[in-house]
């Protein structure tokens, strides 16, 4: 039985003894509640992406989804918590202070054709949040929170990112949280420790992935920028690594990424016509912004375009493409592709593929499983005690939640394993994909040799245990291991595939 099915079980002996229970057979909302929890799983993953003021979460949320479908700039909506779902046709619906809703109309921005919201008719400080769905692929498989910076001036606007990701209730109202650092300060561990708390209950973090955001502002547009983000990435995660609250920090150009998602022709043969310019003069011109953007340059494409170019793309994001187009780049397609690898949002797309939606039922098990607790302790029966037996053993022994774990407290704990053998146990607990030949490291052409892999693992990772200078945490990650290693020996023979042992004659 699966970790869902076994939760799924749970929840519904939960909700049967409610029922049998005459104080609250007649609650309607005690199982309106319990039905929440329910549905919760078969929803797609929720993952919120947060982070201290202006740090790029808006147009990362674009970038994710590859449509301008969330406003980026000063507007009222920055303020307030938006839920980005999929749905059908193009939709906003305001949730207002007191439960009532109201649609919010929806025009097109005339600059980039994208989602904008009107909010004339509305008074900001009476939404509690929004609703945006939208026909993005990208959408159907994950729900996208987008939150307001923690570091507001505003302290209503922090707040409603704080009762989101750390709700005085401590029932957990997201699956996984993306967060975006332009630098790591104190208040950033603090509440990133919350998080890591509350997304992973006690036992540690195990849906929080790290951005190093707007990273092309890290080097000051540089075209070697990324380079020096992954520096500062590097460091961030070092740093981070000691708290043991993140599987991963990746360096990302939210714009260079959602720019290189919508590219337009017309972008491109402005920077042909720039690329085409004298080597001299073209660097005289990306001296600095005022200097690409003057009226009286000497350029082969209007100060109107260029300023517009500079919107779209950034100082960063037009060296790097003018530098590819001097290289040999030679049509659209081909520079919207070199610019997406170098955004890092291909990286970060891995990782969250990874970390995140390869693992979505599980996390959002673990999600329903800690509300559950929370909810039968604030309602207790006399099947709490049981109910609570059920869930806690599972909370704590289910092998993948251990390996998540493990992801994160891999980097931030010392062992005795060597670099080698902590890359093989990383990858065999899930750190490069879940599926078995991601965690045993085979090509397409070796497919064939994943039960002989899966079964000399296991072997090798339990001589790894018992090694007599093992300290408790090392001894403690091989077991897991070996755990994945066997898992993957009897998925193979429940597949009818066995092991051959030559050596064995």
């Amino acid at each position: 039985m699966s970790t869902s099915d076994r939760v799924h079980a749970i929840l519904g002996g939960a909700t049967a003894a409610y029922r049998a229970d005459p104080a609250y057979a007649a609650r309607a909302d005690v199982h309106h509640e319990l039905d929440r929890i329910g549905r919760r799983l078969n929803e797609p993953i929720r993952v919120a992406l947060a982070g201290t003021l202006k740090a790029g979460k808006s147009t990362l949320v674009n970038a994710l989804v590859g449509e301008n479908i969330a406003p980026t700039d000063a507007t009222e909506a920055t303020r307030i918590v938006t839920w980005f779902r999929h749905g059908p046709t193009p939709k906003v619906t305001a949730n207002h202070r007191g439960g009532r809703r109201s649609n919010v109309p929806i025009t097109r921005d005339p600059r980039g054709g994208g989602l904008t919201f009107d909010f004339a008719t509305l008074d900001p400080g009476d939404v509690v949040d929004l609703d945006v769905e939208w026909p993005a692929a990208e959408l159907a498989a994950a729900t996208i929170i987008d939150t307001p910076g923690t570091s507001s001036l505003s302290r209503d606007v922090s707040a409603r990112t704080l009762s989101l990701l750390v709700p005085d209730d401590g029932v957990p109202r997201v699956d996984a949280v993306v967060f975006l650092l332009r630098t790591l300060n104190a208040s950033d561990i603090a509440l990133l420790k919350q998080i890591g708390e509350l997304v992973g209950g006690a036992a540690g973090a195990l849906g929080v992935i790290g951005v190093a955001s707007r990273a092309d502002e890290i080097g000051a547009g540089r075209i070697d920028a990324m380079m020096s983000a992954n520096d500062v990435a590097q460091r961030f995660t070092a740093e981070m690594d000691r708290t043991g609250i993140c599987q991963a920090v990746v360096p990302v150009s939210g714009l260079l990424a959602f720019t290189a998602r919508t590219l337009r022709q017309s972008e491109f043969v402005a920077l042909e016509r720039l690329a085409a310019v004298d080597a001299a003069e073209l660097s005289k011109a990306l001296l600095s912004v005022d200097r690409f953007v003057r009226e009286d340059a000497a350029l082969p494409v209007d100060a109107a375009t260029r300023a517009a170019l500079l919107d779209r793309f950034g100082m960063f994001g037009i060296r790097i493409s003018l530098a590819l187009l001097r290289a040999g780049v030679a049509d659209s397609g081909a520079l919207a592709e070199e610019l997406l690898e170098r955004s890092g949002l291909v990286a970060l797309r891995d990782v969250i593929d990874q970390q995140f939606a390869q693992r979505s039922d599980l996390l959002k098990a673990h999600t329903a499983l800690l509300s559950l607790r929370q909810f039968v302790q604030r309602h207790p029966i006399y099947a709490t005690p049981r109910i609570l037996a059920d869930i806690e053993p599972l909370l704590a022994d289910t092998h993948a939640f251990e390996e998540l774990r493990l992801l994160s407290q891999l980097r931030s704990r010392p062992t005795t394993l060597n670099e080698d053998e902590m890359a093989s146990l990383r990858r065999l607990i899930g750190g490069s994909g879940t599926d078995a030949a991601s965690r045993l490291g085979l090509s397409p052409d070796d497919l064939g040799d994943g039960p002989r892999a899966a079964f000399a693992a296991a072997q090798r990772w339990r001589r790894r245990a018992d090694h007599p200078l093992n300290d408790p945490f090392t001894a403690r990650a091989c077991r897991a291991a070996v755990r994945s290693a066997e898992a993957m020996v009897a998925d193979y023979a429940r597949s009818g595939q066995q092991p051959n042992h030559p050596h064995r004659g």
